[in-house]
């Protein structure tokens, strides 16, 4: 859902159509990228790669792992009836949900169809649950600003003129209405007959059945998007309350689900509460808002999460299980359906720098360092540790365009990089658009399931707003895995260094402007063990898979008899400890430092190409008998340091 900004001191822009960035004929040099396989290891969730109202093709195609009905129209959702009201989003109108055997409610609702398509495709769920007090009143239309009963208004629905968007024809709000015209008064019973419900047709979380609960959706913002029933904004302590009952009531239902709350619109959402907004964006105090006053002067993330741990530490129960705040980029243009200008597409790619990075000021009206997700990290460290991070809803726009594929591609990498535990896009692309196709290079690249790794591994751009690379290891063949977005117009030829890893090629899968259908296939990049070159084209993304080198029955001994200032003898014995012999042989392996050499080799045919050095053999030795050795060695020179080789390849198979 798009957040609210008519109480924020900032207009988004309006996005321009979009234009593709030029491309330039000839490849420049690129930025350095840095890959340590043994370095700054973590899980990736799969959570991170979620969605909201996504078909099931697509589900099914990404293998989507987490799957979100959530929005403004859920808050006032009826299980019972099958029907919203739509809030602001729509003349806040009730709007019974299409259904094909109403009688037969709440069996065959929108959301029992919604969790039958993720069990089909083997999905999880988030259910956001209504934490207002107030839901849809009946399986009707209605709405909360009648024309007929409170006058004319600013604005009408078309196809339903009596109702109104709640502003009198000079935009001033219409005040005094009545709540019960579309809703009527629950509490956390209702939620505990929806989740009866739920486990009754799906089973319980911890057999099936729905996994996750978002505490209703952007609360702070309640006193805007339904002010036909909640004019007044949402203060700290009301807050505290609702999410102690709703959640207690949610866990006492069932207690394997997990919760996610306060899902919050944004940035301001972990400073001000809903009254504060409320009050501040009608009288300015934002430098001394009266509620945040009212509690110490504490922000209302970390005094939230400190209400959250003091309720298990009390009650020996844990209510809330994710930190959910949602996120939209503030940036002008950048959040839209088109692409925008040269400039914006620019602005787009600048922008995901929010999400992590301490030097980047944010180029909206918030005009400071956000690191959204090292920001909601700290206030968990300090306030509630063990909480996850979610942010349930996002969005960078440009669905279209290969320029919002690069945007999404580099936020999922960010999202792995940076260990958030669950994300999802709202809302979810058509199968065709580019930034599907962001989420097939981490899901399903090949078409056959292949997907980015599990483990998170050190990855390194010299310049990460031109070339981004993220990299993690997959547990199901060791492969690595590294996923290069190139963010310019240029195409860039880029020194790739590699720590330890074995593989001698990788797969090579990319999506870029040639072929906006879909992800292609290119040829096979050797690697060698200390790297490799290549070239990313401009406004690209490229999905490199990297499997290990089969291992060899081969074992390489180096050692180094003599050294002195300058210069070094080596020697090389490789014996074959399998269980044929092995016919003809080049021995392959690189050196550690810069200025080491093979200045005069005997008993192989030596050649050297940069760091990488081969050993053909000779006519005479070139049969090693299964338990036989044979014996070379070389003069070398170095500068700087001389350290030894560490991996060592025969014949391309990695020897221990």
């Amino acid at each position: 859902m798009r957040p609210t900004t008519a109480l924020l001191p900032v207009v988004l822009a309006a996005a321009l159509g979009g234009l593709a960035l030029p491309k330039p004929a000839l490849a420049v040099a690129g930025p350095a990228l840095t890959v340590d396989a043994t370095a700054g290891r973590h899980a990736i969730s799969p959570y991170i790669y979620g969605m909201s109202f996504a078909d099931e093709a697509l589900a099914r195609d990404i293998r989507l792992p987490v799957h979100r009905y959530g929005g403004n129209h859920t808050t006032r959702y009826n299980f019972r009836t099958d029907t919203t009201n739509r809030a602001s989003d729509w003349y806040f109108e009730n709007i019974p949900n299409d259904n094909p055997d109403p009688a037969s409610l709440p069996k065959g609702s929108e959301t029992d169809r919604f969790v039958q398509q993720n069990k089909a495709t083997g999905t999880q769920t988030v259910m956001t649950v209504p934490m207002l007090g107030w839901i849809a009143k009946d399986r009707a239309r209605s709405c909360g600003f009648s024309v007929e009963k409170y006058g004319p208004q600013e604005s009408t629905d078309y196809w339903a003129p009596d109702c109104g968007n709640g502003k009198k024809p000079d935009g001033s709000l219409i005040t005094g209405n009545d709540p019960t015209d579309t809703s009527v008064a629950v509490g956390p019973e209702y939620i505990t007959d929806w989740i009866t419900h739920l486990k009754g047709q799906f089973g319980s979380a911890a057999n099936g059945g729905v996994q996750f609960y978002d505490l209703d959706n952007e609360p702070d913002l309640w006193h805007s998007t339904h002010r036909d029933v909640r004019p007044a904004g949402l203060g700290y302590d009301e807050l505290r309350d609702r999410t102690y009952q709703y959640a207690a009531a949610i866990k006492a239902a069932d207690p394997g689900a997990k919760t996610l709350g306060p899902v919050g619109w944004g940035l301001n959402s972990t400073i001000f509460s809903g009254l504060d907004q409320d009050v501040c964006s009608r009288t300015g105090c934002w430098g001394n808002p009266p509620d945040k006053a009212a509690h110490g002067g504490q922000d209302l993330g970390p005094w939230y999460l400190d209400r959250m741990r003091e309720y298990e530490e009390q009650h020996g129960t844990r209510i809330l299980d994710y930190f959910d705040i949602h996120l939209y980029p503030q940036q002008s243009g950048v959040f839209g359906d088109a692409a925008g200008d040269a400039a914006t597409q620019a602005l787009r790619l600048r922008s995901t720098r929010q999400l992590w990075d301490p030097t980047y000021v944010d180029e909206s009206w918030i005009n400071q360092p956000v690191r959204f997700i090292p920001r909601l990290r700290d206030m968990v460290d300090q306030h509630y540790p063990g909480t996850k991070l979610a942010i349930t809803e996002y969005n960078w726009g440009a669905y279209g365009s290969m320029n919002g594929a690069l945007a999404e591609a580099d936020v999922l990498g960010i999202f792995g990089r940076e260990g958030l535990d669950m994300a999802n896009l709202w809302t979810a692309p058509t199968a065709d658009q580019p930034v599907a196709n962001a989420f097939r290079i981490y899901r399903n690249y090949d078409g056959a399931g292949g997907a980015f790794g599990e483990t998170s591994v050190r990855a390194t751009s010299a310049d990460q707003g031109k070339l981004a690379v993220y990299a993690a290891e997959r547990a199901s063949d060791k492969a690595l895995t590294l996923v290069v977005v190139n963010k310019s117009g240029d195409d860039l030829t880029t020194p790739v260094s590699l720590a330890g890893v074995s593989a001698t090629t990788a797969q090579v899968y990319r999506y870029s402007e040639a072929n906006l259908a879909g992800i292609v296939r290119a040829a096979d990049q050797a690697v060698t063990p200390s790297g490799f070159t290549a070239t990313f084209p401009a406004n690209s993304i490229t999905h490199l898979v990297l499997p290990p080198a089969p291992k060899g029955d081969c074992q390489v001994t180096y050692t180094v008899p003599g050294d002195w200032p300058g210069g070094f003898t080596a020697q090389v014995v490789v014996a074959n400890t399998g269980t044929t012999p092995i016919d003809g042989w080049q021995l392959g392996f690189d050196f550690p430092a810069a200025g080491q050499e093979v200045t005069h080799g005997w008993s192989a045919d030596w050649r050297q190409a940069g760091a990488s050095v081969t050993a053909e053999s000779l006519s005479w030795n070139a049969r090693i008998e299964p338990g036989a050795s044979v014996f070379l060695g070389f003069n070398g020179a170095w500068s700087g340091s001389n350290p030894v080789p560490t991996a060592f390849t025969l014949n391309g198979r990695r020897c221990t």
